[in-house]
């Protein structure tokens, strides 16, 4: 009879984790002022800017909103692309009424996952199953800002268990004690239930051991923009040797101490300085691509699923990098101020060009195959 009781306390279990899980929703998902159903299958809230889930966070229960960057120098006009190439996300103007922000909603499953994720992080260095190819900056900072223009792919994942990433990152501090902010593209069928790409932000202030989270399935990000939002999903790839998608998309710090996350020249929202525990700058910052799958399984593509080859329409690319230290003015980092660092070269490639000039300026190229690449 053991046996049984020892069942049922299981049910009991996962009925109490239910319970809880509810109430994170209900928490998470405030009630909006009007739904949008979009094309992909997902809804997305339109939430009183004043009412959304960052001020729950007890860290920002005083908080003050801001509704925009109190940058030093505002930042320049987004040079236009040739619109074809500029990848379009979000809602259209005026979907969400004056006064709201589009927040996409957050499923029971999104939390269940987030949870799965958070003793697994694809950010966390050294972990099993995860396959890195990134360019970082060499000294400590303090960097205030650091910025790109990426290719944007769909990097085929053979199971729903792993991830594909493209990002720039700002972080401080060692082990437990990192804060981290990641900001890019990704392809994560644990998060949308399909092998699409699309925008995330990611935070933590302990190397995501308690703290922190992909996109808004926990309290923290704050959302100014009234079209753009996190968690979108990216309609039009790049092509292998065709036209190139791509976004531009920084992190910056502005003189309040908050995170600014900012794409094709619009700011999102940011990340309050209150959640951090040692963000006051970043003593690392850096672009590049990562991808995570169960241990001894096959890592999926990386970016295009190509090696760099210096040929911007093969390999996926960030060009025009720079970042910003104490003068708060965007440098373009030289060769010896920067690291490349790829884990397993057989399967991913990462190379840092310096200034190639032209179109292209500060850039590098990253990705691979994936396959057997070992732990």
């Amino acid at each position: 009879n053991c046996h049984d009781n020892h069942a049922v306390h299981g049910i009991q279990h996962t009925l109490q984790e239910d319970l809880e899980l509810e109430r994170q929703l209900q928490h998470i998902n405030k009630t909006p002022v009007k739904s949008v159903h979009t094309k992909f299958g997902y809804i997305v809230d339109c939430i009183d800017i004043y009412k959304q889930p960052a001020f729950d966070h007890p860290l920002l229960k005083k908080h003050k909103l801001q509704r925009k960057p109190s940058f030093q120098n505002s930042f320049e006009k987004a040079s236009v692309m040739n619109s074809s190439t500029k990848s379009i996300f979000g809602l259209e103007k005026d979907e969400c009424p004056r006064g709201t922000v589009p927040i996409r909603r957050t499923t029971k499953d999104n939390l269940i996952q987030n949870k799965l994720l958070s003793n697994n992080h694809i950010l966390v260095q050294d972990l099993p199953g995860v396959h890195l190819a990134e360019v970082y900056l060499i000294g400590d900072g303090p960097y205030y800002k650091v910025s790109g223009t990426n290719s944007i792919y769909n990097p085929k994942v053979s199971r729903n268990d792993q991830m594909s990433l493209s990002h720039i990152w700002v972080q401080n501090g060692l082990e437990d004690g990192t804060n981290k902010i990641s900001v890019g593209w990704h392809v994560a069928p644990q998060f949308h239930g399909d092998t699409k790409t699309y925008i995330y932000s990611s935070w933590t202030s302990d190397n995501y051991k308690k703290t922190g989270c992909f996109n808004l399935y926990c309290s923290g990000f704050v959302q100014t923009h009234p079209t753009k939002y996190i968690g979108a999903r990216l309609e039009r790839m790049s092509t292998y040797g065709g036209i190139m998608m791509e976004t531009k998309f920084f992190i910056a710090q502005d003189m309040k101490g908050n995170w600014w996350i900012n794409y094709m020249g619009q700011n999102i929202g940011y990340f309050p300085s209150k959640l951090f525990s040692n963000m006051t700058s970043a003593d690392q910052a850096g672009w590049g691509g990562r991808t995570s799958t169960p241990p001894g399984t096959p890592s999926p593509q990386m970016g295009s699923g190509y090696f760099p080859d210096e040929n911007f329409s093969h390999a996926c690319y960030f060009r025009h990098i720079s970042y910003q230290n104490v003068s708060r003015t965007d440098y373009g980092p030289i060769q010896y101020d920067t690291n490349t660092f790829k884990d397993n070269s057989k399967c991913f490639g990462v190379d840092y060009y310096d200034n190639l000039g032209g179109q292209v300026g500060y850039s590098l190229q990253f990705g691979g195959p994936g396959g057997e690449c070992g732990n």
